[in-house]
């Protein structure tokens, strides 16, 4: 037998055991796509890839392969989100505004084969999974410009929902008419309260009145429908492609970067998150001196990095507050443990929100 014979021999056994292994892979890829439903988890996670291929790739024993391996891997990798995406096609994604909202538009950036649907309002989005209606929902939790959105801060402190994930989207408004306005003809600036709020220094500056709409979206939505040349909104430009409205001007925020962050929230905990570990806790001091400068301190002497650090109200009771705290590192850790147990001699209450890897920007 000649030696080209031998290594198609070869070859062709090598396939066999790859045909099987691969049916393997797929077996386990489906269920990781079962867990990922469960937990509000997209398809595509970065973080775990690049730990993959740095650690596969070290397993060579000839460099001169890497790169052809490295392609090889990210080919395989491919295939398997494909086929998650496949069986994820029927997961229900909540989210608060019709159809073009900026949080409807970070829902499908993360859960692109998801089914999107759309609530009226925060609490009927986080409800509709408590309540089984749908797998996960994608809110807002922060503004660069206009800060917290205080309505999902307190939806996290009562509610049973974990997060599982934190994405930012840059936010970029335009002033958006019908067809047949000019930018001189309008009078009225209609959209969501942030949104206003955002674009406040531009508004003043030509005079426009400000009428609130429950989202962006519903803002554009209002204008196409009034055919009104004097009214314009404020929103993103994949909702003038929706609602066939044209850009009367652009980049109209008070600030060139303005950002939103939306977390996932889901109702199982995620319990696997890799090397960069974040987390959101929340809690309540007892009402003696220093409790509050006690639980910071806790938190920063095992070693947690608090990237946030705010109080909110309780609501019906009188001057009651709660912190909400997002730190970096590993709860679950035994220093994690430590220091929530020191924590609950301070704290009437104490939450972990949930926990999530390093922070995906959608604009990448």
């Amino acid at each position: 037998m000649s030696d080209l014979d031998k290594a198609r021999q070869e070859i062709d056994r090598i396939d066999r055991e790859m045909a099987l292994l691969f049916e393997s892979r797929l077996n386990a890829a489906e269920i990781i796509a079962r867990y990922k439903t469960e937990n509000g988890l997209p398809v595509f996670d970065p973080q775990r890839e690049s730990v993959l291929i740095e650690k596969n790739s070290a397993m060579l024993n000839n460099t001169v392969y890497t790169s052809y391996y490295v392609s090889f891997l990210q080919a395989v990798m491919d295939i398997s989100k494909r086929y998650q995406s496949r069986l994820m096609e029927g997961m229900k994604i909540a989210f608060c505004g019709v159809e073009g909202a900026f949080a409807g538009i970070a829902a499908k950036k993360i859960f692109p084969s998801g089914n999107l649907i759309s609530y009226v309002d925060f609490d009927s989005a986080y409800f509709s999974v408590r309540n089984g209606e749908c797998d996960c929902c994608v809110l807002p939790i922060e503004n660069s410009t206009a800060g917290e959105v205080g309505q999902v801060v307190d939806l996290m402190f009562k509610g049973p929902l974990y997060i599982n994930g934190v994405y930012s989207l840059p936010v970029i408004h335009h002033l958006l008419g019908i067809t047949n306005a000019n930018l001189s003809d309008v009078q009225k600036v209609v959209s969501h309260p942030q949104a206003l709020m955002q674009c406040a220094a531009y508004i003043k500056e030509n005079g426009y009145e400000a009428i609130q709409a429950s989202n962006t979206a519903a803002a554009a939505k209002m204008v196409a429908s009034s055919n009104d040349v004097h009214i314009a909104a404020i929103a993103s430009k994949e909702t003038a492609q929706l609602y066939g409205l044209q850009i009367l001007d652009h980049d109209i925020n008070e600030r060139s970067v303005n950002t939103t962050r939306f977390a996932v929230f889901s109702r199982s905990e995620n319990t696997y998150v890799g090397a960069e570990n974040h987390f959101i806790l929340l809690f309540t001091v007892k009402n003696d001196v220093g409790a509050l400068a006690k639980a910071v301190n806790i938190i920063s002497a095992h070693g947690f990095d608090m990237r946030v650090l705010r109080s909110r109200p309780v609501k019906d009771i009188p001057w009651q507050y709660y912190f909400y705290v997002e730190a970096k590192g590993d709860q679950n850790s035994d220093e994690g443990k430590r220091m929530l147990r020191e924590l609950s001699v301070c704290c009437e209450q104490l939450k972990i929100v949930g926990h999530y890897a390093k922070e995906i920007n959608l604009s990448e």
